[in-house]
């Protein structure tokens, strides 16, 4: 069964203490460090992400999807709430999986309850992401069982004698 994960993007930015440097400088950065972050989450967990993200009060603003390394990053039209785009995502989403939305809004968690989603908040997600970070480390940085032979570890010169000396016996 497919998962989802749907993450109220500047709730996640403004919960996390990660970013908070980054909130005076503009937001750009920030977004682009919670997509990276979210982009590896999603090839470690195999869950489709979106990060959606309030353009709401910019003028002018339309709506705007964009895929960056996996995750899908959308940016709501003028007038729309990265809630109410969250609703109707989860709402489109519910018959394909099961569906986790990231937020610590608790209007949008009631909403999504009863659409038939699971709700996590900011530091949950937060744990989630650390566990898969740490989990995924562990994996590749695992020795390979060829790596643990002797004659890996052996200088190059011993190696050649070795062989020598057993060529010589047949």
């Amino acid at each position: 069964m497919k998962e989802f994960l749907v993450v109220d993007g500047y709730n996640i930015i403004f919960a996390w203490p990660e970013f908070e440097n980054f909130k005076e400088s503009g937001l750009e950065h920030a977004r682009y460090k919670l997509v990276s972050i979210l982009a590896n989450y999603s090839h470690f967990s195999g869950q489709k992400v979106f990060v959606v993200f309030d353009a709401h009060q910019v003028k002018n603003s339309v709506e705007r999807t964009e895929t960056v390394d996996s995750v899908e990053v959308i940016f709501t039209q003028q007038g729309e709430t990265a809630d109410a785009y969250i609703e109707s995502l989860v709402g489109r989403l519910s018959d394909e999986g099961v569906i986790y939305v990231a937020t610590s809004d608790w209007a949008e968690q009631g909403i999504i309850f009863g659409r038939g989603a699971y709700r996590l908040t900011p530091g949950e997600l937060r744990e989630q992401v650390d566990r898969a970070r740490k989990e995924s480390q562990a994996h590749y940085n695992k020795a390979l069982p060829s790596e643990s032979y002797l004659e890996n570890r052996l200088l190059d010169q011993v190696r050649s004698k070795l062989e020598r000396w057993r060529r010589e016996k047949k």
